[in-house]
């Protein structure tokens, strides 16, 4: 069952807070050290090296088990037995409501959810409900690349700009970038690949960016509940009413509770023209969500929290064991990671034209930063067991000393 508010007077959906006793037993339970094989069944993500001795850790997919309460809720929709088609239920909404306003003080109302069967999808209705160009910053998560391009908009992309030991955006170019066509501006929020948490002043001068320039903004939010630092997760719609109404947030159960073969996300869009023209374009072409991804959402969103917690425990670990490891690799570097379980890696200093395949022939699977927009660079998914992540550490740098001895 869902968490309810517990103060009825106030009016607010709001999730309780596990105590520290309660978040204690329950982080008890949770195994974040077992190493699940999912080698040979349906798994994108080991499949894609079948048959060879490589630890996959490139796509954005958790090797950890889902919470115990999202499979619970899984096992009582399947014992139901019954999977016609499905829409999102009244408890449902209310719990997703009551998650953002618990987790970031965001008061919406029902009629700006959609609910769709993934972000990548979410992100490709908005180029298709947004009449114009459309503009983005470099490196990013490949379908802000390939969104614009298959709906027949042109994408202007600006390069994010490497200042001192933080990504950052370079405002002037962007400045120059925009034309009169842009209508749309692509976030990621946090930012993957580079695993930026955006912090209130660089968000609001985005934000006076898009006002300035009338841009209706598609925010990926996605990660938004995996920042490792202490900082807070602003969406952008927070940024006063009239951010409100040209923002569209894309979020998903997804990515932090380890569940994207279920295929859930939402679309929260305030204003009613701008959602009028995201449903009318999805119309006949989107399919409803399968109502095991609602089931897991409404698990995830109202009862996990004390499992999300640990999580980040655990991927803090992770994140300072991969930084410690490029650090004392010759020829790598990257920037410390601020939110995300992804590490983006420079590479160039290797000297060789495809360092995915470099590191391929190691026994470590990474994605190739050309599909970001960035060739010469890696991405490295840390959501996995220690076990997993330090051998596939302990082969990059056997890899790289290798290679350094046979040049001498």
């Amino acid at each position: 069952m869902s968490q309810k508010n517990a103060d009825a007077d106030s009016g607010d959906a709001a999730l309780r807070a596990p105590g520290p006793d309660e978040a204690g037993a329950a982080r008890a339970d949770f195994d974040f050290e077992r190493v699940i094989d999912r080698r040979g069944g349906d798994s994108l993500k080991w499949n894609k090296y079948a048959g060879s001795d490589v630890l996959p850790l490139w796509v954005a997919d958790m090797d950890f088990a889902a919470p115990p309460p999202v499979i619970a809720a899984l096992e009582r929709r399947i014992a139901h037995g019954v999977f016609g088609y499905g829409k999102p239920w009244a408890s449902l909404v209310d719990t997703a409501i009551a998650y953002l306003h618990y987790r970031y003080g965001w008061r919406v109302s029902p009629e700006w959810l959609l609910w769709l069967p993934g972000l990548v999808t979410g992100l490709n209705a908005a180029c298709r409900a947004v009449d114009g160009a459309a503009l983005t910053a470099t490196p990013i998560y490949p379908p802000f690349l390939s969104a614009p391009r298959l709906a027949g908009r042109k994408l202007t992309t600006v390069p994010l700009v490497l200042s001192g030991e933080e990504w950052t955006w370079d405002f002037e170019r962007m400045e120059a970038a925009v034309s009169p066509e842009t209508r749309l501006f692509l976030l990621c929020h946090p930012h993957n690949p580079v695993g930026r948490a955006w912090r209130i002043d660089e968000l609001t001068r985005l934000a006076e960016f898009c006002r300035r320039h009338d841009l209706i903004v598609c925010s990926d939010d996605i990660h938004c509940d995996l920042i490792l630092d202490p900082r807070p997760h602003i969406p952008l719609s927070l940024l006063g009413a009239d951010m409100a109404r040209r923002t569209i947030t894309l979020m998903a159960p997804s990515k932090t509770y380890n569940v994207p073969g279920l295929a859930c996300s939402l679309a929260i869009i305030p204003d009613a023209s701008l959602r009028d023209r995201f449903v009318a374009v999805m119309r006949g072409i989107v399919p409803d969500v399968n109502v095991l991804g609602l089931a897991a959402a409404e698990a995830a969103f109202g009862e996990c929290d004390a499992w999300r917690k640990a999580l980040i425990d655990v991927l803090r670990v992770n994140r300072d064991e991969v930084e410690a490891a490029v650090a004392r690799t010759p020829g790598l570097s990257m920037t410390h990671v601020e939110a995300t379980y992804l590490a983006w890696i420079d590479a160039r200093g290797l000297g060789v034209d495809r360092p995915a395949q470099f590191f391929e022939e190691a026994g470590v699977g990474l994605s190739d930063g050309a599909d970001f927009g960035n060739p010469g660079w890696v991405r490295l998914n840390f959501g996995c067991p220690r076990e997993t992540l330090a051998s596939a550490l302990r082969r990059l740098s056997r890899r790289q000393n290798f290679e350094r001895t046979e040049d001498r």
